[in-house]
């Protein structure tokens, strides 16, 4: 009897956890023009207004959307990113973690996860959408980085549920656009 009441969730957990360890086979491929968007962010524990368009204009933008602040994968990811900064900044590029956190959450991983180091923005369903990034129906978003160039084009895609080689390859990304 227990078994049978358990078993429509255990069903549901695993299938929460296949969709996080898939990667999104349709995210915006390079060469696409990056959407332009205005959302809220935090930075060192402080709101703010971000678009993409100011951020652009001040040279490459790294737009990283991570599943839910606070989770395992995206505090090493956010403590990754934060270490990476000196070498981002080097080589003239700015980042920005986006997750469909409210600001009030995104405001506390600034500053405890990110270091103050980068700030992370509010992923609306608009821009979700917009950067093809939703992880089937849950409204979180998948882990899906860009490098977008300062002319608005996509230089570099890395969808992978790992944490692991978003900054390496990012980071190699901007590089390459100093080449």
């Amino acid at each position: 009897m227990i078994r049978n009441r358990l078993a429509p969730l255990t069903a549901a957990a695993f299938g929460l956890a296949a969709l996080s360890l898939t990667s999104a086979s349709a995210e915006l491929p390079k060469g696409a023009k990056a959407p332009a968007f205005a959302t809220r962010a935090a930075l060192a524990g402080k709101e703010f207004g971000f678009t993409l368009n100011a951020a652009l204009a001040k040279g490459p933008v790294v737009l990283y959307f991570y599943p839910k602040a606070f989770t395992s994968g995206c505090t090493l990811e956010a403590n990754a990113f934060a270490e990476a900064m000196p070498k981002f900044k080097a080589a003239g590029a700015s980042v920005i973690g986006m997750s469909a956190d409210d600001i009030e959450t995104l405001k506390e991983f600034s500053r405890k996860e990110c270091r103050d180091a980068f700030p992370v923005g509010v992923a609306m369903p608009k821009v979700i959408a917009a950067y093809d990034v939703a992880m089937g129906s849950s409204g979180l978003t998948t882990r899906t980085s860009y490098v977008i160039a300062r002319d608005g084009k996509i230089v570099a895609v890395h969808s992978d549920g790992d944490y692991r080689g978003h900054v390496e390859k990012t980071l190699a990304a901007v590089r390459a656009l100093k080449k």
